[in-house]
C-alpha cells in the first residue's frame, strides 16, 4: 500500500462484527454487490466481476430519476479476505484508459482513482478501511464534494445490513 497523501487521498474506517469473509463476499460476488453498492435511493442494477489482476469490475448505477451510469474498473491486487484494489484508470487487461472531460458520467466524476478495501482483525470483529487515491487535488476535491464520506459510509452500512440479513 502506498503512503497516503491527505492532499490527494480520501479514507475512512469502520469497525463491524461482520467477519472478514462476509465482507469479502459482499465485494466479490456480483449478486451480493447489487443490493448495497451505492447509497439508496440510488441502485446498482448490473455488476460483472472477473476477480483476477487485470480482470474487470463493471457496475451500472441508476439514479432515482432512472438515468444509468456505467463504471468500468480493473483489479490490481487481490488478497482474499484482506485487500481488494481496483482502478478506473486502466481498462481490463491493464490497457491504459484515456480520460477527457465528460468521459465518465457526471454523477460519478471525471477523475482517475484507485480504490482500496482493507480488512483486518479487530477485537470487536473486523476493521474495514476504504481508501481512494486520486491523481490530483481537483479529482480528490471533486470526489469529496460528491459526498465520499457520507456515500461510502452509507454503502458500508447497507453492506453490513444486507450480509446480516441472509
Amino acid at each position: 500500500m502506498t503512503d497516503l497523501d491527505p492532499r490527494l487521498d480520501l479514507t475512512f474506517e469502520r469497525i463491524t462484527d461482520l467477519p472478514k469473509d462476509k465482507i469479502w463476499q459482499a465485494w466479490t460476488v456480483p449478486a451480493h454487490v447489487l443490493p448495497w453498492f451505492c447509497p439508496l435511493p440510488w441502485k446498482t442494477v448490473a455488476c460483472e466481476i472477473d476477480l483476477k489482476p487485470g480482470g474487470a469490475f463493471r457496475t451500472t448505477m441508476r439514479s432515482p430519476e432512472g438515468e444509468e451510469f456505467p463504471h468500468l474498473g480493473t483489479y490490481l491486487d487481490i488478497v482474499e479476505n484482506r485487500r481488494l484494489v481496483w482502478t478506473n484508470a486502466l481498462l481490463p487487461g491493464f490497457r491504459p484508459k484515456r480520460f477527457s472531460a465528460g468521459d465518465e458520467p457526471a454523477a460519478c466524476g471525471d477523475f482517475a482513482m484507485t480504490g482500496i478495501i482493507e480488512l483486518s482483525d479487530h477485537p470487536q470483529g473486523t476493521l474495514y478501511k476504504a481508501t481512494v487515491l486520486h491523481a490530483d487535488v481537483a479529482g480528490r476535491d471533486q470526489h469529496a464534494a460528491m459526498g465520499f464520506e457520507d456515500g461510502w459510509g452509507k454503502a458500508f452500512e447497507q453492506l453490513v445490513a444486507y450480509m446480516k440479513s441472509g
